[in-house]
């Protein structure tokens, strides 16, 4: 449950800053019918709670270079909290991993890996993923066409 109490007005300021995390101020505010303070002051407590976590450019993947995206299951050899760990240490600084989870199922974690190309991802496989602590399996799948990109959080279950 989330901590923060959220009304109707925040719920449009979340909607709108997913959009454009660059709106004016003032535009956001006439946005969602507040004048320019309230709005500012809510914005402003919204990022102070943690609920904003920061602001980024969305990049376009092939324009950078990044034409390859990897789905990547993971299986470990042991479940302990010492080797869980120093698995999830040694990913979330890995660059070419853009999201990591720990999932349930057949493997225990589901990274996202974004590379050049195939060789790049070889060479990503097999001098650094193979060789995390307590690698057991990995199996990679590929992702032919994103058909649906990372879009903004579904807020439908926040007062509106």
């Amino acid at each position: 449950m989330p901590s923060h109490k959220f009304d109707r007005f925040d719920r449009k300021l979340l909607e709108a800053l997913q959009t454009d995390g660059r709106v004016p101020n003032t535009d956001l505010a006439e946005g969602i019918g507040l004048s320019p303070s309230p709005c500012s002051r809510r914005v402003r407590l919204l990022e102070e709670s943690g609920v904003i976590k920061g602001y980024s450019a969305i990049l376009d993947q092939e324009k950078v270079g990044l034409g390859l995206t990897v789905f990547v299951d993971i299986k470990v050899e042991r479940h302990q909290e010492k080797e869980a760990e120093a698995f999830c240490e040694a990913v979330s600084v890995l660059p070419e991993v853009v999201m990591a989870h720990l999932v349930s199922g057949e493997s225990d974690f589901l990274l996202q890996v974004v590379v050049p190309d195939l060789r790049a991802y070889k060479e990503f496989l097999t001098n650094t993923l193979l060789k995390l602590p307590g690698v057991r399996d990995i199996r990679s799948n590929f992702a032919i066409q994103t058909v649906k990109p990372q879009s903004p959080l579904p807020l439908i279950h926040l007062p509106g």
